[in-house]
């Protein structure tokens, strides 16, 4: 398989995951009385409201960079009423965890359809593990783009969960705090981030610089777990 190919595979997975953790901060918004998401089809599946909300960050960014590098880059959102943040602090921690937990629920849900394969006959441990590059199969046909769009989601999830978990603004793992803090704590905790969006540039800039060596010992202990007993590093 090409790098191209692998790219695009790359672009349907973030375009797949990207739209389960905009929904899922939605659903969870929603669940929790602000109808904002709702009201802007967010709460869907469906690609196409995410991407009419992010065009650029959903579509042309993550595949100029597809075409650039091999590897999407892009971004999304889901709006929210900073009204009804301010006054459900615990509310909207819960929002904004939503997101990651669904990124790791899908890479929960492609190692076991690795495992089931494997179990099938379809798919083996390959002699050497990288990003993407999870499972192996000696199948033709479509067998080895699914082996590798498998091992791309479950890649990718564990990726954008963990990311999106660091304590940095503009991540989810900024809010998680307002789930411990005092109410009054809380919204001048959320006050201090929405009134400093310089904040948001420095902690993306900080995530990426710090993020190889956080994700690489979640990465493998992922790998661990899914084929306990095989020693990848």
């Amino acid at each position: 398989m090409d790098n191209l190919a692998e790219g695009l595979i790359y672009y349907v997975v973030f375009l797949f995951s990207t739209t389960v953790h905009e929904a899922a901060h939605a659903w969870q918004a929603k669940r929790g009385g602000d109808l904002t998401a709702y009201h802007g089809g967010q709460v869907s599946l469906d690609p196409m409201p995410h991407i009419r909300r992010e065009p650029f960050g959903m579509v042309l960014l993550p595949l100029l960079t597809v075409f650039l590098s091999g590897w999407p880059f892009g971004y999304a959102s889901a709006p929210y009423d900073p009204q009804w943040a301010l006054r459900h602090p615990r509310r909207a921690a819960a929002m904004a965890a939503a997101g990651p937990i669904s990124n790791f629920l899908l890479a929960l849900l492609a190692a076991l359809l690795i495992r089931a394969g494997m179990a099938a006959g379809f798919f083996y441990a390959p002699s050497s593990i990288g990003f993407g590059h999870i499972a192996g199969t000696d199948l033709h046909g479509l067998w080895p783009a699914l082996a590798f769009f498998l091992g791309a989601m479950f890649s990718m999830n564990l990726l954008l969960g963990a990311f999106n978990l660091l304590p940095l603004p503009p991540l989810d793992g900024s809010a998680l705090p307002l789930a411990v803090l005092h109410p009054a704590n809380a919204r001048a905790y959320q006050n201090f981030l929405w009134g400093n969006p310089i904040l948001s540039i420095f902690g993306i800039m900080i995530a990426w610089k710090i993020f190889t060596p956080i994700f690489s010992p979640i990465f493998f202990g992922a790998i661990a777990l899914l084929y306990p007993g095989m020693g990848y590093r």
